[in-house]
This record gives structure tokens, C-alpha cells and sequence, in this order.
């Protein structure tokens, strides 16, 4: 075996501006197979994490029976509030937990009404893990003990014609199904570019919350946010464990709708790849059977020498398989170094250009492509140039010794 393998190793660079050409391919379309990967990574993480934070947290703990009526928001305290924050704190993976009100209401100037989503919430604990803080552009962000002041997205704000200190009226329903009216002060506006978001959401201050649908010291949820998504399904179980009078579930659950479309842009991204690996596959085979017709008369030398068929036929595809595998290791290494620089500096992004999912991603995209991704894409490369290699190699193992030699 060692002799074959030295008589492959210099074969393949008998010709070698064929050999690198090849390896050019094949390290080329590794590097760019793995440059979107990378990104789809970085993409992924970023909308996951930002959709995460625009939900509250990545775990929401919420009173029996509200999943069954969740679309219509219902005001469902929680029995024991502290002890539901406390059951989520001991988590590891848990790096913060508040609670909420969210229920259905509407707000109306004097051009108009319509429905928001009333969001109750305490601003120091969701400052650093929502979006809301940084994302305030104009006016200032809620404050604990802020009364009759509430945030609007620029959407609504634009529809409302309002700004920051202009007046408009909220209107929710208690507990008690009575109509609640309170007339409050725009102290912020806050701009995620998702209109739909925007004009949909309003947050106050989890006090003034509680003040106005009647909930003195209680919430209607609990949101707890990890260390990164993906974690949510140990903590979900130990939380439902722990927690047995109360409905837990993981944001994807809540809000499907994101997961969904990333994996349909997997599947793609899977589909665009195995066409990248197909087309260097193909310039394998068309490389080798040119070896094997250029190489006629050689293949009858060996085979007149003694040389088993076998043996002829591995090693054409010891050669083959030797260039998948230095195209693989140069494109790894350009892939690599491409995505760990990508990872740090971003790659600029003009997601409002696209859609209201994409603005979820930020202005920039940062790489980001796991080790077994990345091991698989390599050995997959290596596998369809070995395979490719097959046919030219039992085309020369089937070369007659007499006919080859008289071949010209």
C-alpha cells in the first residue's frame, strides 16, 4: 500500500498545472460553501437572539390555561410571582428573570385608534437583556416609578402623529372585564425597523401595569432569559418539574414563526452546498478520466509488469482522493480564516432593505460556524472526490495489457 500511495502522490503532480487547477476548484468552492454557512450561522444566531430578547426571554412561565387562550392575551396572574422568579433564578443557564403584564388594548389620538399589545414591565431587570433600552431613539426609557408614561414604536408614533410629552389615551380590560381608560405621556419612541412590531407594542412600567388592570403585586408572566438559545429545553423540563401549577414554554413556541423560516433557509443553504460539492466532484472525475486516456500506454506498462487490477484501479483513486483531500485542507484554511475575521469585525447588513425578519438580524452579521459543520462540509468533500474517482479508476483497471501498449 505504501508504494501505491508514493506512486499516486507523484503522479498528481506529474501534470501539475492540471493538479492545481483542481485544487483552485475544489479549495474555491469549499471557501465559499463555507462563507455562507458561516454567515447563515451568524444570521441565525443574531435572529434567534434578537427575537428572543423582543419576546422577553427565551422561557416563559405563565398561569394554567393560558396557552389555550394565549392569541387573545388573557390576564391571568400568577399564584405565586417570587416563587416562580426564584424557581427560575437557580437555573445555571438562567441569567436573568423578571415578570410582566401583557395583555390586549388600544390606544387613540386625535387621528386615530388602534390595537396594541400593553406591555408591562420592570425596566432595570430587562434593561440589558430586551431590546427596547437600546433601541430608544428618541426621549428617554422607562423608569420603575414612572406614572402615566408609556413607550411607543416609530410606527405607531408615525400613524398616531405624536412625539416625545404629547398625550394619548390607552384603554385596556381588568380582570373584572371593566374597561379601564388612562389618558399618558409618550415619554420614548423606540425603532427596531419592523413596522409590525413597532406599531403593535407599547410598554410602562409594571406598577403603573398593575395600577391600571387592577393587579396589585402580581404579574400575568414571568420571562427568563439564558446564557444563548438552544438551552431551553433542559430548563423548560426542570422549570415545568418544579413548577407543576404552571404552563412553561420555550419562546419557539410562542413564536414559531422565525424558527420556521430559518429552517426552510437551511434546507436551502443544504441544498445550494451539495450543488457547489457536486460541480467540484465533476471537475474530479473530468480530471482523472483525462489522466487515465493520457495515460494509456503507462496503465498497460504496469499491468504488463504485474501489476493487479486492483491495484491499478486504487491507485487512480488513491490520486483522486489525494487531491480532494489538499483541496479540502486549503479550503478549510481559507474558509476558516475567512470566518474567524468575519466573525470579529461583521459583515455590514441592510436588512430593512429585505424584510421585517431580516431587520431582526442587526446592521451587521458576524460569522459564526460550529466545528462538527465544519468537519462535516470537509469530509464530505473528501468522500465526493474519492467517489468521483471511481469510475475513471475502473475504467483503467479494465484496460487490456496487449491493447494498451499499442495504443496511440
Amino acid at each position: 500500500m505504501g508504494k501505491l500511495f508514493r506512486m499516486a502522490w507523484r503522479n498528481v503532480w506529474r501534470n501539475w498545472r492540471r493538479t492545481i487547477i483542481a485544487l483552485i476548484a475544489i479549495s474555491l468552492g469549499l471557501t465559499f460553501l463555507l462563507f455562507f454557512d458561516g454567515m447563515m450561522g451568524g444570521a441565525e444566531e443574531a435572529m434567534y437572539g434578537n427575537t428572543v430578547r423582543l419576546l422577553g426571554g427565551n422561557v416563559q412561565v405563565h398561569a394554567p390555561g393560558y396557552l389555550e387562550r394565549a392569541r387573545r392575551l388573557p390576564l391571568l396572574p400568577l399564584g405565586d410571582t417570587e416563587a416562580v422568579v426564584q424557581a427560575a433564578l437557580s437555573q445555571p443557564e438562567v441569567v436573568s428573570a423578571s415578570t410582566r403584564i401583557k395583555t390586549g388594548g388600544m390606544v387613540s389620538s386625535r387621528e386615530g385608534t388602534y390595537s396594541v399589545v400593553i406591555i408591562g414591565i420592570e425596566p432595570e431587570r430587562e434593561a440589558s437583556v430586551g431590546l427596547l433600552a437600546e433601541n430608544i431613539t428618541q426621549g428617554r426609557y422607562l423608569a420603575a416609578d414612572d406614572g402615566d408614561a408609556l413607550i411607543i414604536g416609530q410606527e405607531l408614533a408615525d400613524r398616531l402623529e405624536v412625539g416625545v410629552d404629547d398625550r394619548i389615551t390607552l384603554v385596556g380590560r381588568a380582570t373584572h372585564e371593566q374597561m379601564r381608560r388612562r389618558t399618558m405621556t409618550v415619554i420614548g419612541i423606540y425603532d427596531l425597523g419592523i413596522p409590525e412590531a413597532e406599531k403593535g407594542m407599547v410598554y410602562v412600567s409594571l406598577p403603573e401595569a398593575q395600577s391600571l388592570f387592577d393587579l396589585p403585586g402580581q404579574a400575568t408572566e414571568v420571562v427568563a432569559s439564558l446564557e444563548k438559545v438552544g438551552q431551553e429545553p433542559p430548563v423548560v423540563a426542570t422549570l415545568q418539574a418544579a413548577l407543576p401549577g404552571y404552563e412553561v414554554v420555550s419562546w419557539d413556541t410562542i413564536d414559531p414563526t422565525t424558527k420556521q423560516t430559518m429552517e426552510m433557509e437551511k434546507q436551502f443553504m443544504s441544498l445550494f452546498g451539495m450543488v457547489i460539492l457536486l460541480i467540484a466532484g465533476v471537475g474530479i472525475l473530468n480530471l482523472l478520466l483525462m489522466a487515465v486516456f493520457e495515460r494509456t500506454r503507462e496503465i498497460g506498462l504496469l499491468a504488463a509488469m504485474g501489476m493487479k487490477r486492483w491495484e491499478i484501479m486504487m491507485l487512480f483513486l488513491l490520486e483522486g482522493t489525494l487531491i480532494g483531500i489538499l483541496g479540502t485542507v486549503i479550503g478549510v484554511a481559507l474558509g476558516g480564516l475567512l470566518i474567524a475575521y468575519l466573525g470579529q469585525v461583521g459583515l455590514p447588513w441592510s436588512a430593512q432593505e429585505y424584510s421585517e425578519l431580516t431587520a431582526l438580524m442587526g446592521d451587521r452579521i458576524y460569522f459564526d460556524i460550529g466545528l462538527g459543520l465544519l468537519w462535516a462540509r470537509a469530509v464530505t468533500v473528501v468522500i465526493i472526490a474519492a467517489l468521483a474517482s471511481l469510475y475513471p479508476s475502473w475504467q483503467a483497471s479494465r484496460r487490456e495489457p496487449a491493447e494498451a501498449l499499442h495504443y496511440v
